[in-house]
């Protein structure tokens, strides 16, 4: 970075990158971020799901992240709210399964089932 005008629009990226985070809207996003989450890949994760919801220009969903869900054997582990329905909880999730879960359950509504850990109230 040499100029000031560089120094600006990394701010505004910035920026932008953490409005994500304190958006009203129709879905939420939270993803595990615990040690054990990273460690699994969770990073990756969560900017796949930034990545993915900036390109299909899904500015109404809301992304958050938490600790450690408990469930170590599953991470990385996301939970999913969407208006309407029952909250979901996601495990095992890679950079690419997140993609899916944006196209299928954020965007189509349509659970994706073998992911799924926690539906609702009830354990699969």
């Amino acid at each position: 970075m040499k100029t000031r005008e560089e120094l600006q629009a990394l701010r505004e990226r910035a920026k932008a990158a953490l409005a994500v985070r304190d958006r009203e809207g129709t879905a939420r996003v939270v993803v595990a971020m615990g040690t054990c989450g990273i460690a699994a890949g969770a990073r990756e994760v969560m900017g796949a799901l930034l990545e993915e919801l900036e390109q299909r220009g899904l500015g109404d969903v809301t992304v958050s992240q938490t600790g450690c869900k408990g469930l170590c054997d599953r991470e990385p582990m996301v939970d999913v709210y969407t208006e309407g329905h029952a909250p979901v909880t996601y495990g095992r999730v890679t950079p690419a399964v997140m993609r899916r879960i944006v196209a299928d359950h954020i965007v189509n509504g349509h659970v994706v089932s073998e992911y799924a850990v926690v539906t609702g109230q009830e354990v699969q």
